[in-house]
């Protein structure tokens, strides 16, 4: 008696008529996600506003700036006030655009900036996260007394700690100098050794045992196997850490006394105060503020992407 096998059943799917995938279905627009877009619609508006606005003024003429104070245009189309900005304009030039006859040396305040803002960021950064693998992993005696101990340093103001630090900096002999703006907030601060610990803590054991089962030691497993597990977490970090000595005002203030110390943010407040008998140069002010915002903007869009991602600590993805 033979019997015959069955034969496979093959299923078809029906094809488009212009062979296309099937297209999502579009949500319906709700009242609630038209009000939520409406209000992004807003903060990115008032966000973006006071850049616009420093750029309008930047353009203007300084002269027939108060005539066309309401004006969304520029007033009197005219690039001075980024060659005012830029110390590329002369006295006599500034005067007759109606600045106030002083210019900014704005490489030099620049490369100030970048060279105490790279060194509190990379020193800061990599002091910050031994120290909060240390409090995540290692167990010692008082440990979690001494994290408590360190975390209330966020409730201090900073205004407390400024007189003992130039006290500090005066004592090493390093007033008036970048390392000397630099070295309050090189070694670590409790905020950035709480950000990695919390990121630390949400890495897997696991992996660390496997590590040290072939042979790898501490030193080796926090280089090679958690940093690079944390580069989300340490490149917000280093954004964070670097914007904040970027607008850093009331500490250059305090420390630096000559232009080869002088950072941007304080040559910007300098530059606004040399016009005692008129008023001040808003063109060139305006622009000259643009210029240094523009490399925070640049890095923020740059690691936009990066800050998404750690805002969620996943660890291991």
């Amino acid at each position: 008696m033979t019997t015959t096998a069955p034969s496979p059943t093959v299923t078809t799917t029906p094809a488009t008529s212009s062979g296309e995938a099937p297209r999502r279905r579009r949500r319906r627009p709700t009242a609630g996600r038209l009000l939520g877009w409406l209000v992004l619609a807003l903060v990115m508006l008032a966000t973006l506003l006071p850049f616009y606005w420093m750029l309008r003024t930047a353009l203007s003429t300084n002269a027939a700036l108060p005539g066309g104070a309401a004006d969304p245009l520029p007033v009197g189309l005219s690039i001075e006030g980024f060659r005012r900005a830029l110390g590329l304009a002369t006295a006599a030039e500034s005067l007759a655009d109606g600045g106030s006859g002083a210019s900014l040396d704005f490489p030099l305040y620049l490369m100030n900036s970048v060279i105490v803002a790279t060194l509190v960021t990379v020193f800061q950064v990599f002091f910050s996260a031994m120290a909060a693998y240390a409090f995540a992993r290692l167990r010692w005696p008082g440990r979690d007394v001494v994290f408590s101990i360190f975390l209330a340093g966020l409730m201090v103001p900073i205004i407390f700690t400024l007189l003992p630090n130039f006290l500090l900096i005066r004592d090493l002999g390093l007033l008036d100098t970048l390392p000397g703006i630099a070295l309050p907030t090189m070694i670590m601060t409790p905020f950035a050794v709480f950000f990695l610990r919390q990121f630390f803590a949400g890495i897997s054991v696991e992996i660390e045992e496997a590590a040290r089962l072939d042979g790898a030691g501490r030193f080796r497993t926090f280089f090679t196997i958690i940093l690079p597990m944390a580069a989300p977490a340490v490149a917000t970090l280093a954004l964070l850490t670097y914007m904040t000595a970027w607008n850093d005002y009331l500490w250059p203030l305090l420390v630096s006394q000559s232009d080869q110390s002088r950072v941007l943010t304080l040559a910007l407040g300098i530059f606004r105060a040399q016009a005692p008998q008129s008023a001040p140069d808003w063109a060139g002010l305006m622009a000259a503020t643009l210029l240094a915002a523009l490399p925070m903007l640049l890095l923020f869009l740059a690691f936009a992407r990066r800050i998404v991602n750690s805002i969620g600590f996943t660890g291991i993805k």
